[in-house]
């Protein structure tokens, strides 16, 4: 006859040996339940079974808390690299021409027509791009600008100094950064950091453009407002993950201010953004020694919880454009509804060249700094 051996060589009983070794001796109080001396087979396989539910009850939890768990946004090293500011600006940048992706009236000129028709212009402290403020506009639309660094940026810490943005009805100006190559977008991911359409009294967005796979349903830490969480180019008709800061943070309440400074961190660990306001600027950005953990919430933040920040986002040129209409924009939801603005959008901005006056960015500088390990 066989026996069956349990932990430490204690052979396993069979259920009848145990019971009446159990009843027999139960009373004379030697024997319990307890010990695993007298446990049969079963009581053993019912043990162990028990066990193996408690462990994967308490640590696939746990494991799938610190994998969504929010990410550590550790202090940095960061030293300046790029600096766009000065005579020199336009200089580090491209220029597209044409018309724009996004459906609107705009014609986008080439630098010589840009600097014949005074739309681009530095001086020693500021940039300038604005829309053309004239007739003369054409079927291809009102002539306006947009250019592109032509140093391309994969993670940094970048800090715009504006004094004044553009604004006013079929207005769509936006400082953003992309791989603009044909075939890619978006691939390599969109990032918003200054946008908004019309007056802009609403305040700016700062928002993000991605294949599948990034949400922003998750724990984050910001002031602004979340419009959206999924990341996915083709839902919400583009939208992206926006989200949108205070009433202040664009249009005429921000030039009255003298405008103010955006910045924006991309790491590994996420994404964010800040808005400070030139009264409010931190001293470690005056100081040119920039440092995010000093600033506070961030206006947007987009965390890697469910976005691999450095799979979706690369290869990106910094880009500055003022689009008009077009399906943000120009759109009649938009364009009459939200911001009340006459006519046709197209109608409107072709034939009211008085309306673009405050259509530019007065841009006093950018600079881009990049950290080891970021």
């Amino acid at each position: 006859m066989s026996v069956d051996f349990g932990p430490a060589g204690i052979p396993f009983m069979t259920e009848k040996e145990y019971n009446d070794t159990f009843e027999s001796q139960q009373g004379s109080g030697t024997i319990s339940v307890w010990h695993t001396r007298y446990w049969g087979w079963k009581r053993w396989a019912s043990v162990l079974l028990g066990a193996s539910i408690i462990v994967t009850a308490v640590v696939v939890p746990l494991r799938v808390v610190a994998k969504n768990q929010y990410p550590s946004y550790s202090k940095l090293e960061y030293s300046l690299v790029d600096t766009y500011e000065g005579e020199g600006f336009f200089d580090m940048f491209d220029y597209g021409n044409g018309t724009e992706a996004t459906h609107g009236f705009t014609n986008y000129v080439t630098r010589e027509g840009a600097e014949w028709s005074n739309l681009t212009y530095a001086t020693l402290n500021q940039a300038i791009l604005r829309v053309f403020p004239k007739d003369n506009t054409g079927t291809a639309g009102r002539p306006t600008v947009k250019i592109l660094s032509r140093q391309r940026y994969t993670h940094g810490l970048f800090v715009f100094d504006i004094a004044h943005v553009p604004y006013g009805c079929g207005t769509w100006p936006a400082i953003w950064m992309s791989d603009p190559d044909p075939d890619v977008w978006p691939k390599h991911g969109e990032i918003d950091i200054v946008e908004a359409v019309n007056q802009g009294n609403k305040g700016a967005q700062f928002t993000l453009h991605t294949t599948d796979g990034c949400q922003m349903n998750a724990k984050r830490k910001q002031t602004g407002d979340a419009l959206s969480v999924n990341c996915l180019n083709s839902t919400n008709y583009n939208m992206g993950c926006a989200v949108r800061g205070v009433p202040a943070s664009y249009g005429e309440r921000l030039n009255n201010n003298q405008g103010g400074v955006y910045a924006m961190e991309w790491r590994t660990a996420g994404i964010r953004m800040w808005f400070f306001p030139r009264d409010q600027i931190p001293q470690n950005i005056k100081l040119r020694k920039p440092e995010p953990s000093g600033w506070g919430t961030a206006t947007a933040d987009f965390p890697s919880t469910k976005c691999d920040i450095n799979s979706h986002f690369k290869n990106h040129r910094l880009i500055i454009n003022i689009s008009l209409c077009g399906d943000w924009a120009g759109a009649p939801p938009v364009y009459s509804e939200e911001y009340s603005c006459p006519m046709d959008c197209a109608e409107y901005v072709g034939s009211n060249p008085e309306a673009f006056q405050e259509a530019y960015w007065a841009i006093n500088s950018i600079r881009v700094y990049t950290a080891p390990g970021s």
